[in-house]
């Protein structure tokens, strides 16, 4: 894993070893190997087998487990321990006793990374944010709109998706990832989602294809034009040495210092 906050998040099945080499090279900040959705039930095991073997000669990698109330459950949990997962992406994450079960189990060694994908973990939300060893929050959306009975992704997500970034804020951990982008051909609608999601705030998406990688990471990259914005904000702000200054007839303070100075550094 990088140092900064990953944007974008490839999931790649368990099953199939032979697609990891190239999630790797994708460009994604980091990969999922699954063990839940991607899986059948009668290839759970299988598909554990391939992820234990292949993680020691992988670069760093999270797997998603299966559901705390599936019969894999523990299995996967031993081999993410084991065999040196990365981090932890948790499904159907719906209360903060089921986390700090998980994080008593790892010793506190693996970052968790818990998929809010029901009504009840939306409304735990906070509480599951708060643990100790989470890393941050991913929207699990298309499973949320399921359980909500919701047939749109778009404004009818609006108030749940900045319910996300809010909690994440106020527990102080980074902010959280956006759900998939079910199309795979329709890149506009990619980056428009894309945009969507960081105009609320979400710092990163998941993914379900190597192609979207590049549309998604260019969207959260900051643009020529906020860079050279921040570069001014942090030169002038240097020379000023403290004082209080104003560029382009706006006010300087420390708040819009700051932000150049995430732009920078996330550029």
């Amino acid at each position: 894993m990088q140092t900064t906050p990953a944007s974008s998040y490839l999931f790649v099945p368990g099953t199939r070893p032979d697609r990891y080499a190239k999630a790797f090279g994708s460009g994604a900040d980091a990969v999922i190997l699954d063990l839940e959705d991607a899986v059948a039930p009668q290839d759970k095991q299988s598909a554990r087998d391939s992820v234990s073997q292949h993680l020691a000669a992988l670069p760093p990698a999270l797997v998603r487990i299966n559901g705390i109330e599936t019969e894999w459950f523990r299995d996967d949990l031993q081999m993410c321990r084991t065999a040196g997962a990365a981090g932890i992406v948790l499904p159907k994450a719906e209360q903060a006793g089921d986390i700090e079960f998980i994080v008593k189990q790892l010793g506190g060694h693996i970052p968790l990374l818990p998929l809010i994908e029901s009504a009840k973990g939306m409304w735990n939300a906070y509480a599951i944010a708060q643990c100790g060893g989470v890393e941050r929050l991913m929207f699990g959306s298309i499973d949320f709109q399921l359980d909500m009975g919701i047939p749109d992704d778009g404004e009818a997500l609006l108030h749940y998706r900045s319910e996300l970034v809010l909690v994440s804020r106020v527990a102080g951990i980074q902010s959280p990832v956006d759900g998939v982008t079910a199309s795979l051909q329709d890149l506009a609608a990619l980056r428009a989602d894309t945009l969507r999601a960081k105009s609320l705030g979400f710092g990163a998406k998941l993914c379900i294809h190597p192609r979207q990688i590049a549309t998604v990471n260019d969207t959260f990259r900051p643009s020529e034009q906020e860079i050279q914005w921040a570069k001014r904000i942090v030169e002038a702000a240097a020379s000023a040495h403290g004082a209080a200054l104003a560029i382009d007839g706006k006010m300087v303070d420390k708040p819009v210092l700051l932000c150049a100075q995430a732009i920078l550094a996330r550029a």
